[in-house]
């Protein structure tokens, strides 16, 4: 029996080199501890945003 494995590390390394760019970066930037915590959260969902505000782009 064969079996296809599908590796995506490529993808992965690029997304966690993003999150790490982008928590440094928002974490960098908050006064206190609650805006650290928030710039945190905003590292993890950063490509859903920007995926969203591209389609938002296109479609004028």
């Amino acid at each position: 029996m064969k079996s296809h494995v599908q590796n995506n590390a490529p993808s992965g390394a690029i997304y966690g080199m993003g999150f790490i760019g982008a928590a440094v970066y928002f974490i960098g930037h908050a006064a206190t501890f609650g805006a650290g915590v928030l710039g945190f959260l905003k590292a993890i969902v950063w490509p859903a945003v920007l995926i969203y505000q591209a389609f938002e782009f296109l479609a004028k």
